[in-house]
């Protein structure tokens, strides 16, 4: 298997059991990933090299526009997509082998925590993974400690309040908060 078939299969939902082909490779994205988070968490960085070790541990260019507040932490880092004018704080953290998308004006709070993996309930295999992806739309902002999980879509322009805990699809245009989060209200043009 390349790492362009597993990226695929993870992508497309496929389970990777313990001790697997596809465990291997969890393995070896995880040690790519820790290396260099820990060349970008490890030192002052420009805007400009920060950007550039985004770009290598997403494996794609990320957009003169997206900013990093460090530290950032990634299990994989190559299943990440990043839109133009994206703000990511600092201390987040991002499971990303489901893959997690940002579009284009999100604004990410310090310490928030994407998580694209889950374990297999039965205990005889627990230590299966199975993934879903989570997906920003437009100009969504994620406040401060807030936690998204596995398979959520977040509506363009809407907001998740800080602590939130989010396990469902977010509409489009609202607020949400809480654990698990709800919608408190919807968000009204200004």
């Amino acid at each position: 298997m390349e790492l362009d078939e597993f990226l695929a299969a993870m992508g497309r939902g496929e389970p990777v059991t313990g001790s697997s082909e596809g465990h291997e490779w969890m393995h070896r994205l995880a040690d790519q990933a820790q290396r260099l988070t820990a060349k970008l968490n490890s030192a002052y960085h420009t805007p400009e090299e920060i950007r550039q070790i985004m770009s290598e541990i997403i494996g794609k260019p990320v957009d003169e526009t997206f900013r990093l507040f460090p530290p950032f932490y990634t299990d994989c880092g190559r299943n990440i997509t990043i839109g133009k004018n994206v703000f990511i704080n600092s201390g987040c953290h991002f499971q990303d082998q489901g893959g997690v998308t940002i579009e284009d004006g999100c604004l990410i709070g310090a310490q928030v925590e994407f998580a694209t993996i889950n374990h297999g309930r039965d205990p005889a295999h627990r230590g299966d993974n199975h993934f879903a992806p989570i997906h920003l739309k437009q100009r969504v902002w994620v406040g401060s400690h807030a936690t998204i999980l596995p398979g959520v879509t977040i509506g363009e322009n809407s907001i998740v309040a800080a602590g939130a805990v989010v396990t469902k699809d977010v509409p489009p245009n609202v607020m949400v908060g809480g654990v698990p989060a709800r919608v408190i209200k919807p968000i009204a043009a200004e």
